[in-house]
């Protein structure tokens, strides 16, 4: 599902960067993103970083 979202959601259907470190650089990129949406939405709303 998670990958699937990526594709789908993200527009991550055709890489942009060339070669297989460009490729694995913007997934690594997609999926940190993707992390962090996760981390924002289980984080209460309103609560202060420390």
């Amino acid at each position: 599902m998670l990958f699937a979202h990526l594709k789908k959601i993200m527009r991550l259907d055709r890489l942009r960067l060339r070669g297989p470190n460009g490729a694995k650089d913007e997934f690594l990129l997609a999926a940190t993103a993707q992390n962090l949406r996760k981390l924002a939405k289980l984080r209460p709303a309103g609560s202060a970083m420390a």
